[in-house]
């Protein structure tokens, strides 16, 4: 992990006199110069749109998109590239599920399964939808040690379950959700699973073929890769159920003055000219993380920096810390708490003085953030590039504001 950090250069800058202490990749990770590195060379050498264009940059921009779409699908573990679909991040790529699929698929009395944990991203598309179908919207329950209760599964997944969409880990409370065996449910009453991956995928290998998914979506900019971007996987199966998203160039096969035939997807999902760049930069990314990251090692160092920070937390008066503790020891990337007596936008504040930078709100889960009993957390969230001394600097900050604040 050490010779992972220094391929960050944003991480050598200073706040004031204080050096940088990066807590918020759970919003969004730091890039790596190769990163940065693809996207300027791609604007230098290649720029130029694609699929359509008979000349040298085109043909090349061209296959760079695609070639980045094939490295992502092996990096999922997908059947064939045309099951990746180009987003501009996960919030997107669900709202597609919702539009297509949803709108074609479900009907009043029909059920849709999300949990309380959910981001607001993985909760709203199916607000609306079941609005507009009249379809049924219910909840997996968070349990007081903040897990979802799985042994609720089994009475909340029925024949009418059409859709269970759910998290693979919260962004606020770190949670491991075991979305493999919810998919064996919910495919066992001819349900469809979809996964927001967006938590996940920066800290651990995904396969999408062991999960069992219908649908996983994530974003490129939690992985390393650049903002704009991200993937929504669709199984090859469910292609056909699928209609546009949007409609405009580049998903047509053929057009008259009254109607219109559709390419396959991924590109009938793809209307217009989409983030090339951006598609070359998550390859990017994808090769980094498939040559520097060990995942293993990863998830060692990050439940590291987590164990260190939960132990530097737990002892200070008035810190409350949320989630499953225990088990974000083992394998966690982020602490969540608040401080009693304090908001948590002052909290972090006070450690943007000391150079910290952490998150501050619900988190995009306000009904979340409902049930846990406070308007605001503070979530310090870690990587690779993240190190001990730094967890040791925030124990510190911390103490010092609990203590003499």
């Amino acid at each position: 992990m050490k010779n992972m950090r220094k391929d960050f250069p944003i991480l050598n800058q200073k706040v004031g006199d204080k050096p940088l202490i990066y807590f918020d990749t759970a919003a969004t990770s730091q890039r790596p110069q190769q990163v940065i590195d693809a996207l300027s060379s791609f604007y230098t050498d290649s720029n130029a749109n694609i699929h359509r264009g008979i000349h040298m940059l085109s043909e090349r921009a061209t296959e760079l998109y695609e070639t980045a779409r094939e490295k992502i699908a092996n990096f999922i573990g997908a059947a064939d590239s045309c099951e990746v679909v180009f987003t501009r991040g996960a919030t997107e790529g669900i709202n597609i599920v919702a539009e297509t699929w949803g709108m074609e698929n479900l009907k009043a009395g029909d059920e849709i399964l999300v949990s309380e944990m959910e981001h607001h991203a993985n909760l709203l598309p199916w607000q609306r939808l079941v609005q507009r179908t009249g379809a049924i919207l219910k909840f997996i329950p968070v349990t007081p040690g903040g897990t979802l209760a799985m042994d609720k599964l089994d009475e909340l997944i029925t024949p009418r379950t059409k859709l269970v969409a759910v998290t693979h880990a919260s962004n606020v409370l770190g949670t491991h959700v075991d979305v493999k065996t919810i998919a064996k449910k919910a495919h066992a009453v001819g349900a469809r699973i979809l996964v927001d991956a967006a938590q996940s995928i920066p800290h651990e290998k995904i396969d999408v073929q062991d999960l069992d998914c219908d649908f996983l979506a994530f974003s490129g900019h939690k992985m390393l890769g650049p903002t704009g971007i991200g993937i929504l996987y669709i199984k090859k199966e469910l292609h056909k159920a699928l209609p546009p998203y949007q409609v405009g160039g580049g998903i047509v096969y053929e057009v008259d003055f009254n109607d219109a035939q559709w390419l396959e997807v991924p590109q009938r999902l793809e209307a217009g000219t989409p983030a090339i760049a951006q598609a070359v930069g998550l390859g990017a990314a994808v090769d980094y993380m498939n040559e520097r990251v060990n995942f293993d090692e990863l998830k060692k160092h990050e439940a590291a920096l987590t164990t260190r920070a939960i132990e530097g937390l737990a002892p200070l008066p008035k810190v409350r810390l949320f989630g499953p503790l225990e088990d974000l020891k083992k394998s966690g990337h982020l602490v969540n708490f608040v401080v009693e007596g304090m908001h948590a936008h002052d909290v972090a504040e006070y450690l943007n003085c000391n150079g910290i930078a952490v998150r501050a709100g619900h988190h995009c889960a306000q009904p979340l953030a409902k049930k846990l009993g406070v308007p605001a957390s503070v979530r310090a969230s870690f990587h690779g590039y993240n190190t001990l001394d730094e967890v040791d600097s925030f124990v510190t900050a911390m103490t010092g504001l609990v203590t003499e604040g």
